[in-house]
C-alpha cells in the first residue's frame, strides 16, 4: 500500500462519489479509479460496491477507513508540528560554557530582558557539538570537525591575589616563584582556569601547594579574603575583589594571561538569536574591558 493511494482512498470514502473526489483531489477520475482498484487489488477485498448512481463502502472498505483515518490524520499533522519543533528551536540559544561562567550568567540575564521569550540551555561539556555557542579558554576546547564558526577572542591578564594582611599586599609587581611553598587556593582541577594557573607555577619551579580547592569561583574568592591562603584572579572576569581584605598584585614572571574565545557555530538549521547574542557578548566583554582601563 501507497500513501497516495491511502489518502485517494480516504477521500472517496468520505465523499463516497467518484466525481466529486476527482474534482477535489484535483485529477482525472480515470486515475482515481485506477487507484483505487490497483489498491482492491493488493489487499485482495472490494472497498467499494455501487449504490444506485453513487457508491457505498463495503464492510472492508468500513474497516479501512477506520483504522487508516488516525494514521493519514497524524501524517497531515507532521509539517505543522515539525514547524512548531523548529520555531521552538529558534527560541532556545544552547551555550556551552567552560570559561567565565559568572560573566557569562550575567549576560544571559542582560540579554532575556532586552529580548523576551528567549530561552538558554546551558552545559559545560568539552565534547558538546550540539551548541550554538561555545566560551572556552583557548587550548581546551576541541571544535567538532566539519563546523564553520566565528571566533570573538577576550584576552586578560590573571593577578596573584592575597589577603590584605600578607606581608606581600603592598607589593606593586611580585614574581611567582616566590610563592613555592605557599599555600594556595584553587577551583577544581578539571577547570581551565586552574590547568592554565597549575603550568605557570611549574613554569616558575613549584607546584602549588592547594589546601582548597572548589567548583566555585565564589568560594575561592571568599576563602582568600578570609586569609585562608593565596590564589589566582582573572583581571576582568571575576569582578571587583574586596579591596579591604585582599590585594590584587601584577606578576612580573612568567606572562600570566589567559585567551577566553567566544565561538558562535554556524550549524545548519542554527538558532537565529546565536548572531545576536554573540555580538552582546562581544561587545559586553569589550565594554568590561574598557570600564576597567579607564
Amino acid at each position: 500500500m501507497e500513501i497516495l493511494q491511502l489518502k485517494y482512498f480516504y477521500a472517496l470514502a468520505q465523499a463516497q462519489h467518484v466525481t466529486r473526489t476527482a474534482e477535489q483531489l484535483h485529477i482525472a477520475q480515470p486515475a482515481l479509479t485506477q487507484t483505487i482498484h490497483r489498491l482492491e487489488k493488493e489487499l485482495g477485498v472490494k472497498l467499494f460496491q455501487s449504490s444506485g448512481r453513487n457508491i457505498v463502502l463495503t464492510p472492508a472498505g468500513k474497516y479501512l477507513q477506520e483504522k487508516i483515518g488516525p494514521i493519514l490524520k497524524g501524517l497531515n499533522d507532521i509539517p505543522v508540528e515539525l514547524q512548531e519543533l523548529s520555531n521552538m528551536r529558534k527560541k532556545i540559544l544552547r551555550i556551552n560554557v567552560l570559561a567565565a561562567s559568572t560573566v557569562i550568567t550575567n549576560t544571559i540575564i542582560e540579554f532575556q530582558k532586552l529580548y523576551g521569550g528567549i530561552d538558554f540551555r546551558i552545559v559545560q561539556n568539552s565534547k558538546e557539538e550540539d551548541a550554538d555557542i561555545t566560551i572556552f579558554t583557548r587550548e581546551f576546547f576541541q571544535k567538532p570537525k566539519n563546523m564553520k564558526e566565528s571566533y570573538y577572542v577576550f584576552t586578560e591578564k590573571i593577578f596573584l591575589a592575597v589577603p590584605k594582611v600578607s606581608k606581600y599586599s603592598d607589593r606593586e609587581t611580585i614574581t611567582l616563584r616566590e610563592m613555592a611553598g605557599k599555600e594556595f587556593i584553587s577551583l577544581a582541577g578539571s577547570r581551565g582556569l586552574r590547568i592554565i594557573c597549575d603550568r605557570f607555577c611549574m613554569h616558575s619551579g613549584f607546584q602549588p601547594e592547594v589546601v582548597f580547592e572548589s567548583d566555585s569561583p565564589e568560594a575561592v574568592k571568599n576563602l582568600i579574603s578570609a586569609s585562608i591562603g593565596v590564589g589566582f584572579w582573572p583581571q576582568y572576569t571575576w569582578g571587583e575583589p574586596d579591596m579591604s581584605r585582599m590585594t590584587l598584585i601584577p606578576i612580573s614572571e612568567p606572562q600570566c594571561q589567559r585567551d577566553i574565545v567566544v565561538c558562535l557555530h554556524n550549524n545548519e538549521n542554527g538558532n537565529e538569536w546565536a548572531g545576536e547574542y554573540f555580538k552582546y557578548l562581544s561587545e559586553y566583554f569589550e565594554k568590561l574591558k574598557s570600564e576597567k582601563e579607564n
